[in-house]
């Protein structure tokens, strides 16, 4: 796990990035358990309070749940809500903003799909 403390992104967000990129990946399978509270912030030298609010972010998209006494543990259908997630944000991010860009240049649909497949092709 990887955080950058320069970053503007706050760590507690980048700590729940970083263990849905592990399950979205596979390192974190189905129903298999995820490293404690405990364990992330120690490796990672940050206060546990931290990794909590980053893992209950995960929880409450329902992508990681709690079982009382054993720890946390990924959902079933966790990387299928994580694609779905991702999806949505690509969609707001990077599509609208490039759709609102094309119509301000005057590019077709047929232009931007040109477009799109030279920048698959590079």
């Amino acid at each position: 796990m990887h955080l950058d403390h320069k970053s503007e992104i706050p760590i507690y967000l980048q700590i729940a990035r970083e263990i849905e990129d592990a399950i979205f990946i596979g390192a974190f399978e189905e129903e298999t358990q995820i490293p404690s509270t405990t364990e992330i912030s120690m490796s990672l030298k940050i206060n546990p309070a931290t990794v909590l609010k980053g893992i209950n972010l995960l929880v409450d998209e329902g992508i990681i749940y709690k079982k009382r006494g054993l720890g946390m543990f990924v959902c079933e259908g966790a990387s299928t809500t994580i694609k779905e997630k991702r999806q949505k944000e690509f969609y707001q991010n990077y599509v609208k903003p490039l759709i609102s860009e094309a119509k301000k240049l005057d590019l077709q649909l047929p232009e931007m799909m040109k477009l799109l497949e030279r920048g698959f092709e590079e």
